[in-house]
């Protein structure tokens, strides 16, 4: 297992650096960026330098008059240290403004996340073994309808019914307008009302994809001659099913589990901006509109090793849930 690790973690590196390299070429070659519209408004200042003056002073600034293979390199280099520099957008290094952020995301998403699998492998279990009966139909009724609606469309629904009609909770933000006079358990409830319909939009939209992938490898499992050969012994139909089928139900689920790691840190970049929650999504969605390269490179660097990670987790975990495989 630490050879396979090791190995794993070694290859990551690799795919990591083609990947940060091909995310590099594509900032360096957008086609406006933040730098220009400084430039113009500063050149438009009375008596100011020309917008030329203004961009070759900028770009030696940010390391922009570089060729990309150097340009590269110099932002590896910081990287490898922890410096990502300072965001164009948020003027407050890269790194700072993450962290302000990220935490907001992932409590937002761990709590979906836990929620998701509560609500959906029980009832893809449920639906499986129950096959073709009403409750089959509900379940699979409710799974289509979470996996076809869009994020948007929901998430104005949700806003429209228990915002506007309703008034429960308010449309937009993370804390109330009274958020300052309120006492510290007050400020910690105050921000746990306003998540609840982002949190409610993020598993309904995505309960729907994990039940029917619960479903479906549940009544594969159970149609296995394995499955038969317990039922022939005697066993109890509960002993069968939780016991003997669901183990070999989470195997093909871990994968998922593990693929799951990069939204819990990254955030929902759709619920994040419909909600005006300054999640890891929202800002980098905030950031990548104003051109801000810096802040940009580093999140979807970030994005890239949390998918390594995720990609490693799945694979010890089909160990760790399936005796039968082995590492070598």
């Amino acid at each position: 297992m630490r050879k396979f690790i090791l190995k794993r973690l070694i290859i990551s590196v690799g795919i990591l650096i083609m990947v940060s390299f091909i995310i590099y070429v594509l900032m360096r070659c957008l086609p406006t960026s933040y730098l220009e519209t400084v430039a113009r408004q500063k050149s438009m200042q009375p008596g100011s330098k020309s917008f030329e003056e203004w961009m070759q002073q900028l770009s030696a600034t940010y390391g922009m008059d570089k060729g990309i293979i150097p340009g590269f390199i110099t932002w590896a280099g910081r990287a490898i240290k922890g410096d990502f520099g300072d965001s164009w957008k948020w003027t407050v290094p890269v790194v700072e403004k993450f962290k302000d952020s990220v935490w907001i995301s992932f409590v937002m998403g761990g709590i979906a996340f836990v929620l998701e699998l509560v609500i959906a492998i029980p009832l893809g279990v449920i639906a499986a073994t129950k096959q073709y009966s009403k409750t089959d139909y509900v379940i699979t009724v409710i799974a289509l309808a979470g996996i076809s609606l869009p994020t948007f469309f929901f998430a104005s629904l949700l806003k429209l019914l228990f915002s506007v009609k309703l008034g429960w909770f308010e449309l937009n933000g993370l804390v109330g307008r009274n958020y300052a006079q309120l006492s510290a358990m007050g400020k910690i409830g105050d921000k746990a009302w306003h998540l609840v319909l982002p949190i409610v939009t993020l598993v309904v939209i995505s309960v729907g994809a994990l039940m029917r992938y619960t479903r479906t490898n549940m009544l594969e499992v159970l149609n296995a001659d394995y499955i038969r050969t317990a039922r022939a012994k005697g066993l109890s139909e509960s002993k069968v099913i939780y016991h003997h089928a669901f183990r070999n139900t989470l195997i093909p689920l871990v994968t998922i589990i593990g693929g799951s790691l990069p939204g819990l840190f990254a955030g929902a970049l759709i619920t994040e901006t419909l909600y005006s929650i300054p999640g890891i999504g929202f800002v980098s969605y905030q950031s990548m509109v104003a051109g801000d390269i810096p802040f940009s490179m580093f999140y979807l660097t970030f994005l890239a090793i949390l998918t390594l990670l995720g990609n490693l987790i799945s694979d010890i975990l089909y160990a760790v849930v399936d005796p039968r495989v082995r590492i070598a």
